[in-house]
C-alpha cells in the first residue's frame, strides 16, 4: 500500500508540472514562415514518442517565432528545452522575456501610450525615429552578456514587429532592421498576459545565440526530439526568407545541415525539419528530395503572408522531413 502510494504521489507531480506550464503561451512576434498555421498538420507528425512520455528534451536550433516550441512543450512533458539562433536581437528579447518580464511591460506599455495618442502622421515619425534609434544603438549593445540596457531594446523590437509593414522582420547586410511602417488603425503593441504565460513556459528553456552546429554539444541521450525550421530556400528568383539576420542562408548551409540531420539519425535521435518546396517554382527541383532521399518527406499546405498583395497570397508546399 505504502508503495502504491509514492507512485501516486509521483504520478501528481508529473502531471502537476505539465498542466503547470499548458498556459495557452503563443509566439510573442509576428513572424514570415511561422509555424502556427501548420501545428494541425505538425502534431499529426510528431514521434509517437512524444505522446508516450518517453522524449523528454526538445531542441530547436532556429527558434524564429517559436510556433513549435510553444506547441510541444504545452502538449507534451517535456522536461528541459533548448532554444537557438543566430539573430542576436531574437535571443536577447527571448532572454529578456526569460529573465526580467515585468521591466520589460514597463516599457512596453510606455511605447504603446506614447504612440497611441500620436496623430497617423506623428505615429509613423515615431516610428521611423525609434528605428534609426534601435539601429544606432546596436552598436552599444554587448550581445554576449545580459545587461539592464537589454530590457528597453527588447521592447523596441516588440514594438518594431508589432508596427511595422507585415510583421517583417528584416535586416540588411550591415545588421540595420530595414523594414518599413506597416498600415495599422489599432495595433496590438502590449499582450501583457501573453507575454507573462511565454516567461513562464520559457523556465525550462536554455536560450543561445549559436549556430546550428551548437546542438551537438547539448544533446543528452536519445530521449530527445529536434525540430530544424532553417531560414528557408527562395521559392522564387526574386523572394528571399533568409534576410531575417544580416548572415544569409545559402545552398551551402542547408547542405550541411544535411550533413547534420545524417549525423544526429544516425545516433537515433528523433528528428522533423521543415523548408519551402522548391517544386513550388520547378516541378522537376529535386533539392531537397535528394539531400534526405533517405527520409519521409510529407509535403503540407501553407499560405503566403508576405506579398503585400493579399490576392497573390497564394497556397503554396512546404515540405517536412522526419527520420520515424
Amino acid at each position: 500500500m505504502k508503495g502504491n502510494t509514492i507512485i501516486e504521489t509521483k504520478q501528481n507531480i508529473v502531471e502537476d508540472h505539465f498542466y503547470e506550464y499548458n498556459i495557452g503561451a503563443k509566439p510573442f512576434l509576428k513572424w514570415v514562415g511561422g509555424k502556427r498555421q501548420l501545428l494541425n498538420d505538425f502534431q499529426k507528425l510528431y514521434p509517437t514518442e512524444l505522446k508516450k512520455k518517453i522524449i523528454k528534451n526538445y531542441y530547436e536550433p532556429f527558434v524564429g517565432g517559436g510556433a513549435v516550441f510553444f506547441d510541444v512543450v504545452q502538449k507534451f512533458e517535456i522536461k528541459n528545452a533548448f532554444l537557438y539562433d543566430i539573430n542576436e536581437e531574437l535571443i536577447l528579447t527571448y532572454l529578456v522575456i526569460q529573465k526580467d518580464v515585468s521591466k520589460l511591460l514597463d516599457f512596453m506599455h510606455q511605447f504603446d501610450k506614447q504612440y497611441k495618442k500620436l496623430s497617423d502622421a506623428k505615429q509613423k515619425e515615431y516610428y521611423y525615429d525609434l528605428r534609426e534609434s534601435f539601429n544606432k544603438q546596436r552598436f552599444k549593445i554587448d550581445y554576449d552578456n545580459y545587461s539592464e540596457n537589454w530590457i528597453r531594446r527588447a521592447a523596441q523590437t516588440i514594438f518594431l514587429n508589432r508596427t511595422c509593414f507585415n510583421g517583417l522582420f528584416r535586416f540588411n547586410s550591415k545588421g540595420g532592421f530595414n523594414t518599413p511602417m506597416g498600415k495599422y488603425v489599432n495595433p496590438k503593441i502590449v499582450d501583457e498576459q501573453n507575454l507573462l504565460s511565454v516567461s513562464k513556459l520559457l523556465e525550462i528553456a536554455t536560450i543561445k545565440k549559436a549556430d546550428f552546429r551548437e546542438v551537438k554539444h547539448d544533446l543528452d541521450g536519445t530521449s530527445s526530439f529536434l525540430y530544424f525550421d532553417p531560414p528557408y530556400k527562395p521559392i522564387s528568383k526574386t523572394s528571399s526568407f533568409t534576410s531575417y539576420s544580416k548572415l544569409n542562408f545559402e545552398d551551402d548551409d542547408q547542405l550541411q545541415l544535411a550533413s547534420l540531420y545524417h549525423e544526429l539519425n544516425e545516433k537515433g535521435y528523433k528528428l522533423m525539419l521543415s523548408n519551402s518546396d522548391p517544386k513550388n517554382i520547378d516541378p522537376s527541383d529535386n533539392f531537397f528530395d535528394d539531400i534526405y532521399k533517405d527520409y519521409r518527406i510529407t509535403r503540407v499546405d501553407a499560405k503566403r503572408s508576405i506579398n503585400s498583395d493579399p490576392k497573390k497570397r497564394k497556397p503554396i508546399k512546404e515540405i517536412v522531413v522526419t527520420n520515424y
